[in-house]
């Protein structure tokens, strides 16, 4: 049969919340002592009870665990001069670099908008020219009186053209 699970929120019971800690307790020490065994990690473990009473487990010295912590968290809290340092530098080719970039991605697109500008100007140019041309071509087809032109052949003949 399979135990039913519970949800996890504080046990309101005094007595149940104890009985709970105690077991839990014992089973973390448990865990902790398996895993520096396994895996030979050394392993701290401090725990306080509601009521303040300490219960700690360590797989060597507590305290050499301890001043280790200190040291490690200490060189984690301020950074050293030379990685800033190196951080720093690392930024400033960063920034160059996009500087760069950006200075290349400027001198192409002005160097496309003059082109663009110069073909829009002989495009208008071109555009003009024939418009005058059009307006010229019909002022000269409507100027004059309609041309009869007797040579043209409105006949259809049907069949190949070499027959």
């Amino acid at each position: 049969m399979a135990r039913e699970k519970i949800k996890i929120k504080k046990i309101d019971n005094l007595t149940a919340r104890q009985v709970t800690f105690s077991k839990r307790r014992r089973g973390l020490f448990k865990k902790a002592e398996e895993l520096s065994v396994l895996c030979d990690a050394e392993v701290a473990l401090i725990i306080f009870s509601a009521t303040g009473k300490l219960f700690e487990f360590a797989s060597s010295s507590m305290k050499d665990m301890l001043g280790r912590y200190n040291l490690h968290s200490n060189k984690l809290d301020q950074p050293s001069l030379e990685l800033q340092k190196l951080l720093e530098s690392g930024l400033t080719r960063v920034l160059e670099t996009k500087g760069e970039r950006i200075m290349n991605e400027i001198s192409s697109l002005e160097t496309e908008r003059a082109q663009l500008q110069e073909e829009n100007k002989l495009l208008k140019e071109k555009e003009e020219g024939m418009s005058s041309q059009s307006v010229n071509n019909v002022y000269s087809c409507s100027s004059g009186p309609p041309l009869e032109d007797d040579s043209s052949d409105t006949s259809l003949k049907l069949g190949l053209p070499f027959s």
